[in-house]
């Protein structure tokens, strides 16, 4: 839908702390929650290449979240999004990813410079636990530090008792800032992790119960119209223009379970708006890829821990391999990338037989951490012959990964030349990089 017919005067907030764990997650799901229990239309965004977020988002609100990323996007592409997602809902809600002013390497692509583009008010969410009246000090940081960023108000969390909530409320009072909370202590409200974040949301063993309960208390600590009151318009969606990679295909085959579950709302939806179709199919299911696709995509995910599974999908493995006997398009990212490889060894040591579609060999059984923002360059095989901004984020180690072209030239956040990624074997082709954008 074309920014101009979004909703006039389309508004939002962004929900952001100090750091990573000071609650922003569990209260942002339960803001969306309490918002939507109150009759108000609410959707949601994530700041950031991150995956898993977002799906708790969608089940808090019942609206598709999508990602809003200010190191990826270029401005017009943020402002197109955020205003198609705004469009008919009175409130969008940004959460921020680790601290506000948390970006890159480079320092590009925080949580602030995202609110700075999009005009958006940010709300700070500061864990009080271990605190006083060093709070003000810290608000006061954040206040005066970026004069493009307009702090519009705190939520205190982990606060122990009346008393403490009082200490806080008088050293904040000569900042004259919004307090629209105080939320007390509450462990039940922690969400589990894995070591890629959090456990995704269709595996939370009661989601809808963990959502009401947040819900109730931010309900009852947190004044949800004095924040909705603060919420403001984005700013203008400038030229109508999505910097996005195009379709794969004309019809898609898309793998969609938990296994294979990191795939971009906006990519997939940009896909649509450009005439292909995509047909969804579950690898773990034992589903093949339609065969009227004229490409696979095999998105990221959690292939290492279903890799039994998924080696005995006899029915998934032939049609990959069908169409790929065939010459059509098949692309993995990340766990797909490792999909379409030889074999792929578990955090136990045992190796499961993969597609076997290229020369690659990786491993979970000694775990290494690759993070970071890349730019990328195909060098052959898929229809993106422009730079793309990616993301790269997982544990595996590559045992072997050899036999084949490489598919990528890669810089990292800072413009600094990383070797070459992935592999192209025909017009089959894969790396760990997550595309988000042309660069």
């Amino acid at each position: 839908m074309p920014a101009d017919t979004a909703k006039a005067g389309a508004k939002g907030v962004l929900i952001a702390a100090p750091s990573s764990g000071a609650g922003k997650t569990t209260l942002t799901l339960a803001l969306l929650r309490a918002l939507k229990s109150a009759g108000r239309s609410v959707v949601s965004a994530k700041s950031g290449p991150d995956y898993i977020d977002p799906k708790f988002h969608e089940a808090a609100s019942g609206v598709s979240c999508i990602n809003l990323d200010a190191w990826a996007m270029d401005p017009a592409t943020l402002q197109m999004l955020a205003h198609r997602q705004a469009d008919s809902h009175d409130v969008l809600v940004v959460e921020g990813a680790m601290g506000l002013f948390d970006g890159a390497a480079s320092g590009k692509g925080s949580a602030a410079d995202l609110a700075a583009t999009l005009h958006l008010p940010v709300i700070l969410v500061v864990d009080c636990g271990k605190q006083a009246q060093s709070v003000a000090a810290l608000v006061h940081g954040f206040q005066s530090f970026r004069p493009d960023i307009n702090l519009a108000g705190v939520i205190l969390n982990k606060v122990g008792s009346p008393r403490h909530e009082a200490m806080l409320r008088a050293a904040l009072a000569p900042l004259a800032i919004d307090v629209l909370g105080v939320l007390p202590r509450a462990q039940e409200l922690g969400l589990p992790e894995r070591h890629l974040g959090l456990v995704q949301a269709g595996e939370h063993p009661d989601l809808e119960a963990f959502l009401e309960k947040a819900s109730d208390l931010c309900t009852r600590n947190v004044d949800l119209n004095r924040l909705e009151t603060l919420a403001a318009p984005l700013s203008p969606a400038g030229d109508n223009r999505e910097n996005l990679p195009a379709p794969l295909g004309q019809c898609i085959a898309i793998a969609w379970d938990v296994a294979f579950a990191f795939s971009y709302p906006h990519l997939l939806e940009f896909w649509r708006k450009q005439g292909a179709r995509l047909e969804f199919f579950s690898p773990l299911a034992n589903e093949a890829p339609s065969p009227d696709a004229d490409a696979i995509f095999l998105p990221g995910g959690y292939p290492e821990l279903h890799a039994g599974k998924l080696a005995a999908a006899d029915r998934f493995k032939a049609g990959v391999l069908r169409a790929a006997a065939t010459g059509k398009l098949i692309y993995g990212e990340c766990g797909g990338y490792m999909t379409l490889g030889k074999g792929m060894i578990d955090a136990d040591g045992t190796r499961h037989e993969m597609l076997g579609l290229l020369p690659l060999e990786t491993s979970f059984q000694t775990r290494k951490r690759h993070l970071g923002y890349r730019k990328v360059m195909p060098l052959r095989g898929l229809p993106w012959q422009m730079p793309l901004s990616a993301h790269e984020f997982h544990y595996a180690s590559i045992m072997s990964e050899g036999g084949a072209e490489r598919l990528f030239s890669a810089e990292d956040a800072e413009g600094n030349e990383l070797v070459q990624m992935g592999l192209c074997a025909g017009s089959v082709m894969g790396s760990f990089a997550h595309v988000i954008a042309r660069a």
